[in-house]
């Protein structure tokens, strides 16, 4: 369950890919509108978050483990 949930609008850019999960799932650091954020483990969001990359798109984040997470992204 996260936590201080927020909404932000912006570019979508790709940091890097971060280390799989131990289910070998996709894991990435990313950035939306200056914020930085992580993709859950085990979440389809690893998988579709590439489709993004250089878009404008409002992203839910809220911190997980204290862990700023991308709870939701879509085209704004």
């Amino acid at each position: 369950m996260s936590r201080n949930v927020t909404t932000h609008t912006g570019t979508l850019e790709i940091i890097r890919r971060l280390p799989s999960s131990t289910n070998g799932n996709p894991r990435w650091l990313l950035r939306v509108d200056g914020w930085e954020c992580r993709t859950p483990v085990d979440s389809s969001l690893g998988y579709s978050v590439t489709n993004y990359q250089g878009k404008r798109v409002r992203a839910s984040i809220g911190t997980h483990y204290g862990v700023a997470t991308l709870l939701d992204v879509q085209t704004a």
